[in-house]
């Protein structure tokens, strides 16, 4: 089993707390795991992007120019890195902030509502974990209750009140993507 995952989006929007999370999610799983991060010049509205890579085998390198999978969380990620997913990869997107989908007809298209979910939460700042358990949701590749643990080391004890909001994000996204998967394979 490989998975090779690329999370991009703008700062400011959890890009590398997604990646971290899948990370340790990993390691619960009792998997291999390499996570790469990549800012662009400024933090907040800069690009940003993260690379995680998830083995059951040794990782030699964290660096990948064709990944097995994409989130993007934005338009503009979206059109950037679709095409560097492989034949039969998944390209995951934000479907709230997207306004053109996917062109690709040879990958699994996976549409999450990140951003209305926050919003019905209450809290816009939880997007990225609806994407995020949306993602793994998809790949089937690491369980919730991994995610979950995950957000305890991700997230700082100070706001560990947030874990809570966190964690219906999580399920939510997880449920609009198990919705529209049923009776399509990988």
């Amino acid at each position: 089993m490989l998975e090779e995952i690329l999370i991009a989006g703008f700062g400011g929007q959890g890009i590398m707390l997604m990646g971290q999370l899948l990370a340790y999610g990993a390691i619960y799983e009792g998997l291999e795991v390499t996570f790469f991060p990549s800012y662009g010049p400024e933090m907040r509205g800069g690009t940003a992007n993260c690379t995680v890579i998830i083995s059951d085998q040794r990782i030699g390198s964290p660096v990948r120019n064709s990944f097995t999978a994409l989130m993007a969380m934005n338009q503009a990620s979206l059109e950037k890195f679709e095409d560097r997913v492989k034949i039969g990869g998944v390209v995951a997107y934000n479907e709230t902030l997207t306004d053109t989908p996917p062109k690709r007809r040879d990958v699994k298209i996976v549409q999450i509502p990140a951003n209305e979910i926050a919003t019905e939460l209450g809290s816009p700042r939880v997007a990225n974990m609806a994407a995020v358990a949306g993602l793994v949701t998809a790949l089937g590749v690491i369980s919730l209750d991994s995610l979950f643990k995950g957000l305890t080391r991700v997230i700082p004890k100070y706001r560990h009140h947030l874990i809570p909001s966190n964690e219906e994000a999580m399920r939510r996204g997880m449920e609009a993507v198990q919705g529209k998967m049923k009776g399509i394979g990988r």
